[in-house]
């Protein structure tokens, strides 16, 4: 998709103050608008609290490491109408995971959920860089609502509260012969995605007792990554 034209840079303060309030920006921030954008006095910009706040800001003030600016107006954005809960196996490989953090952020997912299987080989989560992450993507692709980041979970944890919407899991078993695809949209879903080597048929079954319903994503054997992302679109995008 191509980049909207003009568009007001955004930025993330996790409080918005109100309407003609003053406030600095963290020094990272600042640095960024400074030295990479190239902003100075009287520029606008907007900042979001990736709660649906959204602020028009102008730049009052600048030095060499810092800037200030004032709150020229304060509005709230709905949540998208659809609402999705990824959960979804940790991988091994760190830059993997991180890469469809950024993804699923940048196709509107609501939560996401990392969950520890029976087959998934375990990596250190790292809280404060995946929570950077889905930042820059929720900046990146103009979005003013954060995805809820969990922290990981056992598989069977996950069926503790209830949901009121669609529940799916994909696996490769022969068994799941519907189509993700062939359903109908719902406004809330909930999806599990497995590890590279797939779910346990026990697993699958907790799942199945718990209300899931079991599909397939084509015919074709999936990475995780790929798998999660595909699931995403076709149940953000696609139907």
């Amino acid at each position: 998709m191509e980049p909207k034209a003009h568009a007001i840079p955004i930025f993330f303060l996790e409080q918005i103050p109100v309407q003609w309030n003053i406030v600095s920006l963290p020094d990272e921030t600042a640095r960024h608008i400074l030295t990479v954008l190239r902003m100075r006095e009287n520029e606008i910009l907007q900042l979001t609290d990736g709660k649906g706040s959204k602020a028009n800001a102008v730049i009052i003030k600048t030095g060499k490491k810092n800037l200030d600016v004032k709150i020229q107006s304060v509005s709230h954005t709905e949540r998208p109408s659809k609402q999705l809960t990824l959960a979804v196996s940790l991988l091994k490989n760190a830059s993997r995971f991180e890469w469809l953090l950024e993804k699923a952020t940048e196709l509107g997912v609501h939560k996401i959920v990392p969950l520890i299987c029976a087959r998934t080989e375990r990596q250190h989560f790292r809280a404060d860089r995946m929570k950077n992450i889905l930042i820059s993507a929720m900046i990146q692709s103009q979005q003013f609502w954060l995805p809820e980041l969990q922290e990981p979970q056992a598989f069977d944890q996950f069926f503790k509260t209830g949901f009121p919407g669609r529940r799916y899991i994909a696996h490769c078993l022969p068994d799941a012969t519907k189509q993700l695809r062939s359903f109908k949209p719902a406004s809330q879903s909930e999806i599990l995605i497995g590890p590279e080597g797939d779910f346990t048929e026990e697993e699958i079954e907790l799942a199945i007792n718990h209300g899931f319903e079991a599909v397939t994503l084509g015919d074709n054997r999936l990475r995780t990554e790929t798998a999660a992302i595909a699931a995403v679109t076709l149940i953000l995008l696609g139907q």
